[in-house]
Formats: C-alpha cells, structure tokens, sequence
C-alpha cells in the first residue's frame, strides 16, 4: 500500500475512477475464474464497495486494479468454501483459487498486465452479453453497463428511453442469462458469426457515447472511445474476413483522429469549421483509411460502417469545410440511408445537402423530421433547424429553435456552443 492519501474524498474519487476504467476488466477476469458472470459482478461490485471503506481509511493501494481482484477472488473463495459440502465441484475451483491467490498477489497483477488474456475476457464479457437469447435491446444495455461502464441515466439518454426501462433490460437480460447457465467462453467461429452484428452494434454505441457524450461536463470521453476502438481492432484480427468488422474500426480511427482538435484547452468544443486540422491526429487518419481500403477490399460493397467511414474519410482527405466533397457526401448518406435508414441518418443528410446545395435545400428535411415526431425531446433536430434558418438571415425564428434546443440540451459542453450561437444572432 502507498502513503495513506489523506482526505477521505481523494479515496473515494480513486475508487470512482477504477470503476470507471478497470471494472469491465475485473469482472471479466473473475467470470472467467468463476465461470458465472452474474457472480462475477457482484463479487465486483462487492469488492468495490470494500475499496470505498479500506482506500479513504488506509490509502489508495499501489495497483487499485490487483487489489480488488484480488479481493474478488478472495470473496469467490469465501462463497465456494461454503457451498463446497453442496458442490464439488466448487469446491474443487475454490481450492485451484486458493492455490493461485496464496502464491502471490502479483499474480493478479500479472493477470492484468496481460493484454492477451484481458483482451479475451472483455471481448467474452461483449459476446456473452450479445447472447442470442437476449433482446437486441437489452444486449446493448447489458454491455454498456458491463463493458462501457455507463450508468443506467446514460444509457437511457443515449437511447431516448426511460430510466426505468433501461434498468428493466438489464435485470431481465441477467435472469435471463443466469437461467440458461451462459458459459463464460468466447463463443466458437461459427457461433461469432451470429453473434457478430450486435457485438458491432454495441462497440459503435460505446464509441459513440465516448465521441459525443449525452451528458456530463466533457464533450468527449476519451476512455470511452479508447475502449471501443480497443475492441474493435481486436474483432478485426478474430474475424479478419468481414468488412463490417474493417469498416466499423475505420470509422473510428477516422473520427478518433479529429478528437484533438475537437476541443480547447479548456475542454470547450471546437466545430468542424473551426477545427485546426493541422492537429488532426494523421497518424489515426492513414490507419482508417487503410482500414477502409481493406473492408474494400474484403467485402462485396461496403455496409452501414464502411459508408459512415467513407463520409469520415471525406472530411479527412479535406483541406478545410469548404474544401470538402459534399457531393460525395450526400450520395453516401442516401446510400446509407437505403441499407440503414434512420432518423439520424436522415437528419446527417439534411446537414450534408445543407452544405452542398444550401440551407434552403435542407430546410424541408427538417421540417418533415419534425413533422414526424422525430427526436422528440432530443435537443439535436432544433439545434439543426436553428443552424439553418440562421444561414437563412430568420433570425427570429432561429432564436426560436436554438432556444429549444438549449432547453433540452444535457451535455454541458454542448450547451456552450448552443449559447454561443444564440448570443451571436
């Protein structure tokens, strides 16, 4: 253990922060110990709520993240020694956890040092969680709890739900999985396939709350994003042949690389238009265009990731905004929008055709977004509508929606920008 930290709240913010960043990890290797993900996380959650006494009282320890497998694991024993006259057979784990934890606690810290075997638990966490038998949306709830780490508040803004219905998933998706006795394994080539589309889905979500968070103070969640595309390199070499698989990762190495000129040095978001792309990070640029090249390549035409990574890809090879081949732009959102329509989709495009032909031209494809309800209390089709009629010289009525859009606006980062344009009408 280090120095003590002091102030009891640097503890807490320590332990808050290993959550944050390690829990996926630690419930993932104590699945894999344990062969239960529904007790894996509850030992983890277990051994956290220990860090939140011991850390504030005695310090933060040297490697947080061994420290709490660790007590994980020593909590699994404690459960498999009392059930050991029931089961044999976990009594026989308990014993193989008790020959492995008294050889050292550097053990653990080996364990979470690996790359190789933490990569493999967390991708067995994304699959287990993308189990057939789940609903699609309670395999994205479940793994973005698990894996992503977001709170059910989170999940629910990024997916318009109610809070309540989002931990009703969630709930249902652990009963469930507990009910068919799920192995903690990664699922065999034949089996990924089936499998494939929702582990995609969910890793783009998980970018994607990390590339615009829905709430909070930061724009960006760097951890986040990290993860994701973390993950989605390591599908790239379990399924090398699938061009979603490439075109996922391409998109995210190409919008991961606008991330440092995304904001400011005080974390204020910087637009497109403003962006330095001369701090683009280029090296992430060759990758996903190279990346892009391969699902090309792979693939008999690119799908939903591979033309959202062509769009990417676009703003990429452009010197500026002006610069940029909106054009093309607008082909590829209509494109995507046959084999992936949505309300998104459909509100992107406005914006392209907005840059390509003028605001006027996008206007109505707003309007007949709102005309259908779409994105209703989501403060991103006003914000839109306001960017409009302000190219537009409707000052009045684009105070209007930008107003509206502050209103419903959660993201605090987002409402600066908001606030901004309405003080600049």
């Amino acid at each position: 253990m280090t120095t003590p930290s002091g102030p009891g709240g640097e503890g807490r913010r320590a332990v808050e922060a290993v959550w944050r960043i390690e829990s996926a990890r630690i419930v993932g290797a104590l699945a894999r110990y344990t062969g239960d993900f529904t007790l894996a996380e509850d030992l983890a959650q277990e051994a956290f709520a220990e860090a939140l006494v011991a850390w504030p009282r005695d310090g933060v320890p040297a490697s947080p993240a061994g420290w709490l497998l660790t007590v994980g694991r020593r909590r699994a024993i404690d459960g498999f020694r009392r059930r050991a006259a029931r089961d044999e057979r976990y009594a026989a784990l308990g014993r193989d956890l008790v020959s492995r934890t008294s050889a050292a606690d550097d053990g653990d810290l080996d364990l979470l040092a690996d790359p190789g075997r933490i990569d493999d638990d967390l991708l067995s966490l994304v699959f287990i969680a993308c189990h057939p038998t789940l609903s699609p949306e309670s395999q994205v709830a479940l793994t973005l709890r698990t894996v992503g780490g977001l709170t059910s508040d989170e999940i629910a803004r990024a997916f318009l739900v109610p809070t309540a219905t989002v931990q009703a998933r969630i709930t249902r998706a652990k009963k469930t999985l507990a009910a068919a006795r799920v192995a903690f394994v990664v699922p065999a080539p034949e089996e990924r396939r089936e499998r494939l589309r929702a582990v995609l889905g969910v890793v783009y979500v998980i970018f994607t709350e990390g590339s615009s968070a829905t709430s909070g103070d930061a724009w960006i969640r760097a951890d986040l994003a990290r993860e994701a595309i973390r993950m989605a390199r390591v599908l790239a070499r379990l399924v090398p042949d699938d061009a979603e698989v490439h075109g996922l990762l391409a998109l995210l190495e190409l919008t991961a690389a606008r991330f440092p000129a995304r904001t400011t040095a005080t974390g204020a978001p910087v637009l497109l238009e403003d962006q330095d792309r001369r701090r683009w990070d280029h090296r992430a640029i060759q990758r996903g265009l190279a990346t892009l090249a391969r699902a090309e390549t792979v693939g008999r035409g690119l799908g939903a990731y591979g033309l959202q990574a062509a769009i990417a890809a676009c703003h990429a090879r452009a010197a500026s905004v002006a610069e940029t081949d909106w054009d093309r732009v607008v082909l590829l959102y209509e494109a995507l929008g046959r084999i992936a329509p949505s309300a998104v989709v459909e509100l992107n495009r406005a914006v392209a055709v907005s840059m390509a032909s003028g605001p006027a031209a996008a206007l109505p494809l707003v309007d007949e977004l709102a005309a259908r309800g779409a994105f209703a209390g989501s403060h991103l089709l006003p914000g839109v509508r306001g960017e409009l009629l302000r190219r537009m010289g409707r000052t009045e009525d684009a105070r209007a929606e930008l107003e509206l859009a502050l209103g419903l606006c959660r993201n605090e980062s987002e409402r600066v920008v908001l606030a901004a344009k309405l003080a600049a009408l």
